[in-house]
């Protein structure tokens, strides 16, 4: 049992034991390793380290909750194609639905191991929330950029938020979303720019009246993610001192994503 006082070694135990749950011997001969998003764990650890929870609650809440992170990243991850002939292409689709499947399943054995309904219903709420979120987004009508970006922020945060709400830490709540988003519009945007399909972006470009071409939206994002900045910043000062751990971490993945980004762009 790891005990929970948020240090770069203690979220690298939790990855290890997040990457063990998740990893299926059928499955990684097929479609690759799902990803751990660091900075969601991070902020859950620093969540949890601030409640009475006992270590092994904590440790549970923790992983449980990137479980269902790691099941809506992965259903996420299904793509839609009209090369239903293609063997190797259904079998990938079929397969990452199932991995998606298996992802969500897990969270609920571990959680029924804890005799822990009240959790159950707060993660299943913000399933369903999320899950409706994403069907207003990418099909139907928004009538701005600004919408749209509201849109995405609680799909980003939602989970990570109603946790907090349900172990009464809701300090974080603000900064979870500024800085969620504008990693989510950065990644995007990366994704797009080497040729990788970005759900986003497509969605953007779907939406002519919002942002014009696929040009014209890039370049938007890129303006939104410098004004967010001086907004991110001033969330992350205002958390609480004992947050000091993450506020540190905050500004270091802050100067990696979008200061060193900068570097090599202009290089």
């Amino acid at each position: 049992m790891i005990k929970l006082n948020s240090s770069d070694n203690d979220i690298k135990q939790l990855k290890r034991k997040i990457a063990s749950k998740v990893r299926h011997p059928y499955l990684v001969r097929f479609i690759p390793e799902p990803t751990i998003d660091e900075d969601k764990l991070v902020i859950l650890s620093s969540i949890m380290d601030h409640t009475n929870l006992s270590a092994v609650k904590k440790e549970q809440y923790i992983i449980t909750t990137m479980l269902v992170q790691i099941a809506l990243d992965t259903h996420d991850l299904v793509t839609l194609s009209d090369e239903d002939d293609d063997r190797e292409i259904v079998r990938s689709r079929q397969l990452t639905v199932l991995a998606g499947d298996y992802y969500s399943g897990l969270y609920y054995y571990l959680l029924s191991q804890l005799d822990d309904i009240p959790m159950i219903h707060t993660l299943a709420g913000a399933i369903k929330e999320i899950n409706e979120l994403k069907m207003e987004l990418y099909y139907k009508d928004v009538e701005s950029f600004q919408e749209f970006l509201e849109g995405l922020k609680k799909i980003e945060s939602l989970l990570i938020q109603r946790v907090a709400s349900y172990v009464q830490k809701t300090a974080i709540n603000d900064m979870a979303g500024e800085w969620l988003l504008a990693k989510k519009l950065l990644e995007e945007k990366r994704s797009y720019q080497e040729g990788n399909f970005s759900p986003l972006i497509d969605a953007l470009i779907k939406r002519p009246a919002l942002l014009g071409n696929s040009g014209q939206i890039l370049v938007n994002i890129e303006q939104m993610l410098q004004s967010h900045m001086h907004r991110l910043e001033m969330t992350i000062t205002q958390l609480p001192v004992h947050f000091n751990w993450l506020k540190s971490y905050m500004h270091a993945a802050i100067h990696h994503q979008f200061n060193h980004r900068k570097i090599a762009e202009e290089g």
